[in-house]
């Protein structure tokens, strides 16, 4: 796993962050005519055709997981954290490689394990002997996308050296605030089915999480296209992501971000945002519902799949198009219904269908 080495002594004073930068010109490599700056529409259309662009390139990776790949890549767009859960085999750990593949910034993964101590995550200081300081030694959590593969495999206290920098987008080392570069994204695996070696993830850590996804096996002729595909590789049971396409870089991820927070929404749409989020704290079979971040996460969502899709502006459906993913990890069912065997997707369906949507 590499380390970066921060060379300041621990005692120096934090330099002040860099800014943001300006958004940036869409890669050259989607052929759409250059926007002009004092036209966010041109803008716009340019940033969606990028995102298109590069869901069809992780397409050619992940087969037969469409749904998913849209989520993972509104969550980028959204600027949130994602946990991607499914049974072994599904290609979860392949569709972050693949995005990986795809973006030209900082990447790193971090295999969790039972013996993972919080400083293999996030960094330590360490004993210099030619300047006789200390010098704080960066973790992989320094990076642009982070993939947490198998995060349950690792004990609570492990699992907290996530929180902090998935809330502020900095790690606190030594007593120093240290920030992480931007964009930052945390995507996460875990098995379902396995309890033996395995900790569940607490409420606070997964409601940092914009997004819980669920992998389903894919349709019969999904599957066939994929073995056909892998029988061809030379690498045994793994499909290739060389072949894809770099199409972003870390300037046009943020570019894509601010672009995607500016889009108009309907104070009835953003009503009808919140109202969703609210019902779950009151309905019937849920022992706990979502807080207020649930409410803020269905809004940067729903501005993301505006974005992806090439819309000017954010329509109901696509709030209630993210709502499971970001609910259902933020809802606990009732002993009663959970003995009767019903899953919380299908109370939250039960839900959507009851509110109302405002008609524009």
């Amino acid at each position: 796993m590499s380390e970066q080495i921060l060379e300041q002594p621990v005692s120096t004073a934090l330099e002040p962050a860099s800014a943001t930068p300006a958004i940036a010109p869409i890669v050259a490599e989607v052929p759409t005519p250059a926007p002009s700056a004092a036209n966010p529409n041109n803008q716009r259309q340019r940033a969606s055709q990028l995102a298109q662009a590069l869901r069809a390139e992780l397409q050619k990776a992940l087969i037969g997981q469409t749904a998913v790949i849209d989520d993972v890549l509104g969550a980028l767009i959204a600027g949130g954290h994602v946990l991607v859960e499914g049974v072994p085999g599904l290609g979860k750990t392949l569709l972050v490689r693949a995005l990986a593949r795809c973006f030209g910034g900082e990447f790193a993964r971090i295999q969790f394990t039972p013996d993972l101590m919080p400083s293999d995550v996030t960094g330590h200081a360490v004993y210099d002997l030619a300047s006789e300081q200390f010098k704080l030694r960066k973790g992989p959590v320094f990076t642009n996308l982070l993939l947490a593969d198998e995060i349950n495999r690792a004990p609570a206290k492990t699992q907290a050296a996530l929180l902090e920098v998935r809330q502020e987008r900095q790690v606190t080392l030594e007593g120093r605030a240290l920030s992480v570069p931007q964009p930052f994204m945390v995507l996460a695996t875990q098995n379902p089915i396995e309890q033996e070696g395995t900790y569940p993830l607490p409420e606070a850590e997964l409601d940092r999480f914009m997004l819980k996804l669920r992998m389903d096996y894919p349709e019969q002729g999904e599957e066939l296209h994929m073995v056909r595909q892998v029988a061809r590789s030379s690498k045994a049971d793994m499909l290739e992501v060389t072949p894809l396409r770099t199409l972003l870089q870390a300037r046009d991820v943020l570019a894509l971000q601010k672009i995607a927070s500016d889009l108009p929404i309907d104070e009835q749409v953003l009503d009808y945002a919140v109202r969703i989020a609210r019902a779950t704290r009151s309905w019937p079979g849920l022992s706990i519902g979502a807080g207020p971040r649930a409410s803020i996460a269905l809004v940067r969502c729903g501005r993301a799949r505006a974005l992806l899709r090439g819309g000017d502006f954010v329509l109901p459906d696509d709030i209630k198009g993210c709502a499971l993913a970001v609910l259902r990890h933020r809802v606990r069912l009732s002993p009663e219904l959970d003995i009767e065997g019903l899953s919380v997707d299908q109370v939250l369906q039960q839900l959507l269908d009851q509110i109302p949507a405002p008609r524009l």
